[in-house]
């Protein structure tokens, strides 16, 4: 089975730059993004981190600290940026993806990550796959962070996870 792109929450609320959590590398990769998506074809999972209705246990202080996140579902700062109309997503209600409906998409796959942020989301995603035994591929310039240099530490970091998880390039995946 071919691996399953996990595109890690291209939302308005990290892509608008009035937003409390804008990540400023966002629209730089897009086109990386783009190019991964179209190869991936049906292979390709986007996923939304979500508000809960209400916010329990240490969750409760985040949001304390981050109020204006506080949006149903449906608003439109929790919509997949409009670049890629997104019929269906992967919702959690934690910066990780690894839920039980993403491993049911990876299957015998391995999962390559793309996506916002590096240092938060999709670090947390990519390590609880590579616990379940997934193989892991964090795609480095479809990828942002809070700021290049969290990017920048954040996939070192990943990096002494190998071979559980790699880190390349959009060119190296793609002619891979």
């Amino acid at each position: 089975m071919k691996p399953l792109l996990g595109v890690i929450d291209l939302q308005n609320i990290f892509g608008d730059p009035s937003s409390g959590w804008f990540t400023p590398g966002f629209a730089s990769i897009l086109p990386q993004v783009r190019r991964l998506v179209d190869a991936f074809g049906p292979r390709v999972a986007f996923t939304r981190f979500l508000a809960p209705e209400k916010p329990t246990g240490a969750w409760v202080k985040y949001y304390e600290q981050w109020p204006f996140a506080l949006q149903t579902p449906d608003s439109r700062a929790y919509a997949v940026v409009d670049e890629f109309p997104v019929k269906s997503t992967v919702d959690a209600y934690t910066f990780g993806k690894w839920t039980p409906e993403m491993a049911d998409l990876v299957g015998d796959g391995g999962l390559v990550l793309a996506g916002v942020s590096t240092d938060c989301c999709v670090l947390s995603t990519a390590l609880a796959a590579a616990d379940a035994g997934v193989p892991v591929t964090v795609v480095s310039d479809a990828c942002a962070g809070v700021s290049d240099e969290s990017h920048a530490q954040t996939l070192t970091i990943l990096r002494l996870y190998g071979p559980l998880v790699e880190v390349r390039t959009t060119d190296e995946v793609l002619a891979h």
